[in-house]
Parts: C-alpha cells; structure tokens; sequence
C-alpha cells in the first residue's frame, strides 16, 4: 500500500473561492451567514444561509453554461484550482490512470427546482431541454472528467452529509491500493434554492435567527445551539501517489493517512454514539494510528441539539480522559452547513490549519453546554498548535459515519 498525498487545493465556498482566502477568514472567525435575499426569502420561515459569491458567466462560455446547473459550475471551479495549484502536466500523464470521485448530497437542485417551478407554478408543459443532464447527480463528476480528459474511473457518490468525505476516503483506496496514479476528489453543492430550503424546514433542523447578529446564528456545541445554516459550494484535491508526487517534485500538502466508515443502522435522522464511535475506531485502525497520536479534531459540529451532544459522547468514548485534551474545531458557525460538499471543505481546513499550526475556533460558543465539556478552541484561533495528525469527522443522516484520518506535510 502506497501513501497518498494531497498536493493540490481548490475551494469555491462562503468564506470565499480560494485555498488563500478561506484560510485567512477561518483564522479570523469570520462568519458569512447571512439573511437571504431572494424574492423567495418571504416564504420561508426563517432565511438564514450561507452562499458563496460565485458568478459562472465569469468562468465559463456561454455554450457550456447553459449546461451546468450551479452544482457542476462549483465543482468544475474548484477541480481547475486543485490542478492548476499541484503543478501537474496533464499531457504527459496516462489519463486513464486519473480518476474524479465526487461527493454531493442533492446533486442539480437548482435544476429540478426550476423544472416543477415551470409545471406546477407557472402551468408549462415544458421544461428546459438540458434538465435531466444539468440536475443529474453525477453531473459534476462527469464534466470534471470531460473537461481535463480523464479517462480513468468516474463516481459519484451521495450518503447525505458524508458524501465528500466518502469521495475522498474511496478514492484515496484506490491510489493507495495502486489502482491510479491520481486523483481528483471532493464535493459540491447548490442547494439554496426554494424547494430545497423549504425541505430542509419541514424537518425542523435549521438555526432560528439570532436577535442581536445574524450572522452569529449556528453555534455548535453551545448552550443555546438552534440548528444548522445551509451553505452551498464546493472543495476538490488531488490525490497523488507518494512516489509520484515525489518523483515531479510536487509540493506535498499533506496526507491522507486513513479512512473509517460505520453505518448507525438505527434510526434515519438519530445519532448513535456508538455508530460514530465505530468510524472514529475504523478510521484510526485503517491508518495504523494509536488514539494517542491524534492531535487536533474537526468535528462534524452542525449546531443541532441531537448531534453535537452525540459527537461529544463519541469522541469520549475513542480517547477517554484524553478528549479533554484535544482541541476540536465546529467551522460550520462561520461556513455553514455544505451538505453533501462540507467534508471536502473540512477536510481542506484541516489540512491548512495543520500547514499554519493553529486550531481554528468555533465561533459563537459564548453559553457552554454543560453536556458538551471538551475544548471547542472557542470564539478565537489557537495559534501555536503544531498537529501532526489529525481526524475529520462527518456524520450523515442514514447513519452515514465517516472519518478521515490526516498528516501534516513532512
């Protein structure tokens, strides 16, 4: 088994559209959420989101354009980024040993929105002829891999929250297992559309507004935690092999070291310590890493009441008194909650906050929750925490539970 290295970043997201960017407004506890302004806004019960400032006409012709549901604009963004940021000629790599495995949990929503909106509001009997290949969830995917002419394997894989995370634990399998030589892997979504918000507020998950800032709205593991804020956007790298990345002289960003996944198989929406427990365990088990060696968490944090006393409970029972000790990082107060795509963001957070030596804060922690006692790294960046190794939780409705295991670059 080869290791494998992450030597190239891209990210469209709320705390902004590169590696540079995100980073320098995650150290400073910036919070993007914000009150949607749509003229949908007055329908829904609450309006707080999270949206990248990303214009498609800016970065792609009109032809292909017409194409690309928001979702595939995103991913397509952030795959550009990773390869132009690694440095890799393409002409002179075997392209059938490239692969794209992408992570997303409501695919092309925008699309189907805009389809029943034309049905059942306007009354049409026709919707726009590229619906199907725009909505589709492996659209992203798909036009990653037509774009820089990849010919290896292509996937696209949706286990809700935990999607991207599952797309980068699969593809690093694959390099490790010397299956590819690379590959690009991540997630994206774009569900800040009217049918998505207003699903997402029948399940009564989402944060009330904060009456004195709202952007300070999702407060993960504190007290008065409402729920979670939608964000849209999307986080690709590229995967390398050890030995390839080394023989091009590639800038190696990191490592993905280990990957876990355990299904809760109790209940839909519920958490189970135990479930999340079990993906910790299998992820530390499948990177050959004691639990003493983990030195910083970013923990899936989404700001609801049932999952962050949960995860709290999970991360208590892998390190034991020890949990006290390890600096935990919630992002989602200043990101959002990216669904099927926040994983991939996570995980690039992780990887430059081990590059920068600091723990990033969870903003908004100012009621401690006396059932959530660890060290969230509150309110401020940590700076001087020199992790070497590190996990990235996310845990998905379905029971979807799935860790990634990093390093720091040597």
């Amino acid at each position: 088994m080869t290791r494998v290295a992450v030597t190239g970043i891209g990210v469209v997201s709320p705390l902004g559209n590169s590696a540079a960017d995100v980073m320098a407004r995650a150290c400073d506890g910036y919070a993007a959420i914000h009150r949607l302004e749509a003229p949908f806004a007055e329908r829904l019960a609450g309006s707080l989101v999270a949206s990248a400032q990303f214009d498609g006409t800016e970065h792609f012709e009109p032809p292909r354009l017409r194409m690309l549901d928001r979702v595939s604009q995103f991913a397509c963004f952030a795959a550009r980024q990773a390869l132009a940021e690694s440095h890799i000629h393409l002409t002179r790599a075997d392209r059938r040993r490239i692969g794209v495995f992408l992570g997303t949990g409501m695919g092309g929503s925008q699309s189907s929105d805009d389809g029943y909106r034309s049905l059942y509001e306007d009354g049409s009997d026709r919707v726009k002829p590229f619906t199907v290949l725009m909505g589709m969830y492996n659209a992203p995917a798909a036009w990653i891999g037509i774009e820089h002419d990849l010919r290896g394997p292509n996937f696209t894989y949706s286990t809700a929250c935990s999607s991207s995370a599952v797309a980068i634990g699969e593809a690093s399998l694959r390099i490790a297992r010397g299956d590819l030589d690379l590959a690009l892997a991540g997630g994206a979504e774009a569900p800040l559309n009217f049918g998505s918000l207003k699903a997402w507020e029948a399940l009564h998950t989402l944060a009330t507004i904060d009456a004195g800032n709202a952007s300070a709205s999702c407060k993960p593991f504190a007290q008065d935690r409402s729920g979670m804020v939608l964000g849209e956007g999307s986080a690709m790298i590229l995967l390398e092999a050890w030995e390839h990345a080394v023989a091009r002289g590639a800038t190696i960003l990191g490592e993905i070291a280990g990957y876990g996944f355990a299904n809760d198989a109790g209940h839909i929406t519920r958490p189970s310590i135990e479930g999340q427990a079990a993906a910790i365990e299998a992820a530390l088990i499948a990177a050959a890493v004691d639990p003493l060696a983990i030195d910083a968490i970013n923990a899936h944090g989404t700001g609801t009441q049932a999952n962050d006393g949960v995860e709290t409970g999970a991360i208590k029972a892998v390190f034991g008194p020890r949990a006290a000790r390890i600096p935990i990082s919630a992002t989602k107060a200043m990101h959002g909650h990216l669904l099927g795509a926040a994983g991939a963001l996570e995980c690039v957070l992780s990887l430059l906050a081990m590059q920068r030596q600091v723990a990033l804060p969870t903003m908004h922690l100012h009621v401690p929750d006396p059932e959530c006692d660890l060290d969230y790294v509150p309110n401020r960046v940590r700076e001087g925490v020199a992790a070497r190794t590190m996990i990235s939780n996310s845990f998905a409705f379905g029971g979807a539970n799935t860790v990634l295991v990093l390093r720091a670059p040597p």
